[in-house]
């Protein structure tokens, strides 16, 4: 499984979605979910993205915008409508007290269509396991992917279908909202240049992409520098030099960190054994990973494990 395949195994959309929502200014939506991640669509319209710290953000027809982290914000038709009248809506979809649907989330008003209303698509995401962590680290407060309007038409289509609850809508919505976030991540990746993870840009690189996609594919597998580069097709030297001005560290500090953050997500989210953990991320028996997990992490994989619970 590639890097950003597996980042996103940890976190899903599930039931909580704005389908059709029309929102007519001054109107501002306050995010509650704590949801760890939240992108927001816009069909028609626009809007100011006003997060905890402050910081603002437009957005606009085409607009794909991914806000991380469970601190609340809120979306306004423009920043000044926050200190003045408005509308007043909020989305807490995950709270223990909370249950909503697409009809009923914030009391949104749907349907009724104007030239100036701003139509939205919403998807709030649980995490599923620790995996999603690393997704967030990867990714800024706020990114936002622009896309032509026309593009975005079809997403309504399915949103009213979906607010009508026919049967099997909601998990068509979720699934799309899945699909819809793989294709927004993918797409800022490719456009951060610099920003983007090193794991991303390495699997940009022909020399470097073949060997991190094989350790990817079998993590357990003993590698070493000389059998990754003979994946890349390169001396050993010339890898090694490549690797680490590209990624920023050695391969093999890059193979142990790789190891130790999937060891890390089994340890809290599996019943596995230390050994079964050990093997399966590359280490012959319970002790070498033992010891190898404490020198990175500085606790041993059980104290982990025990604290993590």
């Amino acid at each position: 499984m590639d890097p950003l395949s597996s980042l996103l195994s940890g976190i899903r959309a599930e039931g909580s979605v704005v389908s059709h929502a029309v929102l007519t200014a001054p109107w501002t939506i306050r995010f509650a979910d704590d949801a760890p991640l939240t992108m927001i669509s816009v069909l028609r319209g626009g809007g100011t993205l006003v997060l905890s710290d402050g910081t603002e953000r437009a957005v606009g027809a085409g607009d794909t915008a991914v806000v991380t982290g469970s601190a609340p914000f809120r979306l306004a038709d423009r920043p000044a409508t926050v200190h003045g009248p408005h509308a007043s809506y909020e989305i807490a979809c995950f709270t223990a007290e909370t249950e909503c649907t697409a009809q009923e989330i914030g009391g949104i008003r749907w349907g009724a269509d104007s030239e100036e209303a701003t139509v939205l698509i919403v998807g709030a995401y649980r995490a599923s396991d620790h995996r999603h962590e690393r997704l967030l680290r990867a990714l800024p407060p706020v990114l936002v992917v622009e896309e032509d309007a026309e593009a975005c038409a079809w997403l309504e289509t399915v949103a009213v279908d979906a607010a009508r609850l026919s049967a099997g809508s909601q998990a068509l919505m979720d699934r799309l909202l899945d699909w819809a976030l793989v294709c927004t991540l993918r797409s800022w990746f490719d456009g951060a240049g610099a920003d983007a993870p090193s794991w991303y840009r390495g699997l940009a690189d022909p020399v470097l992409a073949p060997a991190l996609q094989a350790f990817h594919d079998r993590p357990a597998e003993a590698w070493t520098v000389a059998s990754l580069a003979a994946r890349a097709g390169v001396s050993r030297a010339l890898f090694a030099k490549r690797f680490t001005l590209l990624m920023g560290c050695p391969p093999l500090a890059y193979l142990t960190r790789c190891r130790m953050d999937e060891a890390e997500a089994l340890l809290t989210d599996t019943d596995l054994s230390i050994a079964q953990i050990g093997r399966s991320v590359g280490y012959a028996d319970a002790f070498g990973f033992s010891a190898a997990f404490k020198r990175h992490r500085g606790l041993s994989p059980s104290t982990f494990r025990t604290a993590a619970a």
